[in-house]
């Protein structure tokens, strides 16, 4: 059977006739215009599956091709990353925004994080996971980058993973300001970028290449 040409911003699913969208939801925040051109596209155009994911962004289900374009086109959204080799999402818990064991501000430095990285391109996918505080409630120490929130800063790790082999990141960097966590982060990223193999993703370039490596190519005093 010959596979269909999967239209930009799909993903094709396993019926092999019908699509998925994802839309990019920075720090998986929804206004109330948002919320009402996602409820009208759904209604217009009888979309049978709404889930939200883990990465959390809304996934749109069982489209077929013809429909894409209209429903882009209403939404007004761009598309979420899935199965390209870059950034997928940065995921971000409520922080000292609004909760009550919120060290830092893991909302507005994980939007950040998100702008500041998307449309890079990476040897494989990327997840980053930004939390407040120590409770993790973004699952930091399992993302391909790390980011939690304690009283004297950003804690950084690199080279998670929540796979079937599951690997806690190595932390890189402590008490870090935001531009400091961000600094580290890009050097991780673009060292990664110029010495992973394709699509090897973060755990096990550094079990490949080794932590000690890797704090020497990126860490400063």
């Amino acid at each position: 059977m010959t596979t269909p040409v999967t239209p930009p911003g799909a993903i094709l699913q396993r019926d092999r006739q019908s699509y998925a969208i994802v839309p990019r939801l920075p720090g998986g925040l929804l206004d109330l215009n948002t919320l009402k051109r996602l409820a009208q596209v759904v209604e217009t155009y009888q979309i049978p599956i709404v889930k939200i994911t883990s990465g959390q962004r809304i996934a749109l289900v069982g489209m077929k091709a013809d429909q894409l374009d209209a429903i882009w086109r209403d939404l007004g959204l761009d598309a979420g990353k899935a199965t390209e080799l870059c950034l997928h999402y940065v995921q971000v818990c409520p922080g000292n925004t609004v909760c009550s064991f919120g060290l830092q501000d893991s909302l507005g430095f994980g939007i950040m994080l998100e702008e500041h990285f998307s449309g890079r391109d990476f040897p494989a996918k990327v997840k980053i996971g930004v939390s407040g505080c120590p409770f993790t409630c973004a699952e930091s120490v399992v993302r391909d980058v790390g980011v939690i929130g304690k009283k004297k800063g950003w804690t950084v790790s690199f080279g998670g993973s929540s796979t079937r082999t599951p690997r806690a990141g190595d932390i890189l960097g402590e008490g870090l300001s935001d531009d400091q966590a961000r600094d580290l982060i890009d050097r991780c990223l673009r060292f990664y970028a110029e010495n992973a193999n394709k699509k090897e993703r973060t755990a096990r370039f550094v079990t490949r290449v080794g932590i000690d490596s890797i704090r020497q190519a990126v860490c400063t005093d």
